[in-house]
């Protein structure tokens, strides 16, 4: 069965509000709930053009709500870390008084038989308000808007900007043969595989096949590797800040050819080797994490792998080729 691994990627940025969402987002923080005119009609959230036309609108703001009615709803039995709350609540379509389309929000309703259209809903508002939609905690059953916790009051100054973090969560499958190779570590040893036909060694890769040869390679096909190689090729990233970020100075990933085979260890991490004395030549050798303290994440491209932390200078001279620069893969 296919083992998975679950990563997260996070985009941090700040957003320019513009005149129209910044005076929505300043209101919220004052506990009022702005909608913009769009000939008869009012728009909630207020909005720079028609999604109906695409013409241009003034920034014609008029107060809306703050209590509405319950268009339509569906409910949420088991909330994750993404939703609004941490118990079973509502999405509902609530048209605020005075609007003239629903605003999508939670309902804070205790139980789903408590839900049903036409219902009467008013916001909770957070006591600490930071002028984001996130403002109302939630809509709660009844004409009167109230709010969690002491009232801290709104900020000082118009509301401009706003944080915003993007994340995305996926899931990798692991190949067999990686969790293999991961085992292998932790007695500190490389392995690959060799094609009985051909007898090239590869390493890596979803799906164990010789590509020459289109075989199928097994177990029965592992070789041990060499702990010690050459430097063909190298990068320098300069970090930047992003949720986790952990380096603070220029870092290299390296590209390994192991001894006396034709396999190329990508993307290696360095250890005691200072960015500045990389170059395509350094010879190296595998650093392990202790025996009695093995390492088994997977943690795919520019980390350490299992048990193999890094690669650190021999102290062995050079190898001056100038062929070695074409060793990428």
């Amino acid at each position: 069965m296919t083992r998975f691994v679950e990563s997260t990627i996070t985009f941090p940025y700040k957003r320019s509000l513009g005149p129209v969402t910044g005076a929505f987002m300043t209101a919220l923080a004052e506990k009022r709930i702005l909608g913009v005119r769009s000939g008869a009609a009012v728009l909630v959230p207020p909005m720079e053009w028609d999604p109906a036309t695409g013409a241009e609108l003034t920034a014609d703001l008029v107060e809306v709500g703050p209590a509405g009615t319950v268009e339509s709803w569906t409910w949420v039995p088991a909330p994750t870390e993404q939703h609004p709350l941490d118990r079973p609540f509502a999405f509902a379509f609530i048209r605020l008084d005075g609007a003239s389309v629903p605003l999508l929000h939670a309902v804070d309703a205790g139980s789903a038989a408590a839900v049903s259209e036409g219902m009467r809903v008013a916001p909770r508002w957070r006591g600490q308000r930071i002028g984001h939609i996130t403002d109302i905690q939630c809509f709660v059953l009844g004409e009167n808007a109230e709010v969690d916790g002491p009232d801290a009051g709104s900020p000082a100054q118009p509301v401009e900007l706003m944080d915003y973090t993007a994340a995305v969560t996926y899931s990798t499958p692991v190949p067999v043969m990686a969790d293999r190779a991961v085992a292998a570590t932790r007695e500190q040893r490389l392995i690959g595989l060799r094609c009985p036909a051909c007898a090239r060694v590869y390493v890596g890769g979803d799906r164990p096949y010789c590509p020459v040869d289109a075989l199928e390679l097994g177990p029965d096909s592992e070789v041990d590797l060499p702990s010690t190689g050459t430097i063909t090729n190298f990068i320098v990233v300069e970090p930047v800040r992003y949720p986790g970020q952990t380096e603070t100075e220029p870092f290299a990933r390296v590209f390994v050819l192991l001894d006396d085979t034709e396999v190329v260890l990508t993307y290696q991490p360095v250890i005691d080797l200072p960015v500045g004395d990389i170059h395509v030549g350094v010879r190296v050798a595998a650093v392990w994490a202790p025996k009695a303290a093995p390492v088994d994440t997977f943690s795919g491209i520019g980390r350490p792998m299992g048990s193999l932390l890094g690669w650190t200078p021999s102290g062995e001279p050079d190898v001056n080729d100038p062929d070695l620069v074409n060793r990428i893969y």
